[in-house]
């Protein structure tokens, strides 16, 4: 995940999920299993719905972007990219203080195989998915879906499972914001100093 901090937003970008690689394993009623996205599902997902939410920790009351608007996604030949223009302030700021810590994604599975790992767990092959949001979790949800396979029921009464991968965090804070911040700060400093000797 690589953050750009500017004077009144942040553009946030990164991989939300590989193609063609085994996640971490997961767990479902019947026990263990790890699971890859085929190649051209992200792609296919995204042009079947116009209106993907980027939210922040899978909150849909926390909506900071949408496709079409301020959130950009394509899969490409590593997985699914996702770039936002966030305004929101909180998440400005958790940016500046390192608190945000990857991506996750939510989806309704619509086909799907299975097979087996070479050790004999069972390896889930995602072919076609609903994609329903993208999210930036914070330093107060990464550890809940680690390893995980969470799923909550929609509006319409389907499973939405959610999915997160590692992530290294890069943070570029725009230099001439910086530079403009550190000016002012002089200039402060000086008037403090001119106030000081007048009296």
């Amino acid at each position: 995940m690589q953050i750009e901090i500017r004077a009144d937003h942040a553009i946030i970008k990164g991989y939300v999920n590989a193609i063609e690689r085994d996640s971490r394993e997961l767990y479902d009623s019947e026990g263990t299993f790890v699971e890859q996205v085929r190649a051209g599902t992200f792609g296919k997902a995204i042009q079947s719905n116009s209106n993907i939410f980027g939210l922040l920790n899978h909150a849909k009351k926390r909506i900071l972007g949408e496709t079409g608007k301020n959130l950009k996604l394509k899969e490409d030949n590593i997985g699914l990219y996702a770039e936002i223009r966030v305004t929101d302030q909180e998440v400005i700021q958790k940016a500046r203080k390192n608190k945000l810590m990857g991506w996750s994604f939510g989806f309704i599975p619509k086909k799907q195989s299975w097979g087996k790992t070479d050790s004999g767990i069972r390896r889930r092959y995602l072919e076609e998915i609903e994609l329903k949001e993208v999210s930036i979790l914070d330093d107060t949800r990464t550890p809940a879906y680690f390893g995980t396979s969470i799923e909550t029921r929609d509006d319409k009464n389907e499973y939405v499972e959610f999915r997160c991968i590692d992530d290294d965090l890069e943070i570029v804070i725009d230099e001439q914001r910086q530079l403009e911040k550190e000016e002012l700060e002089r200039e402060l400093k000086l008037k403090l100093l001119n106030l000081e000797l007048e009296l």
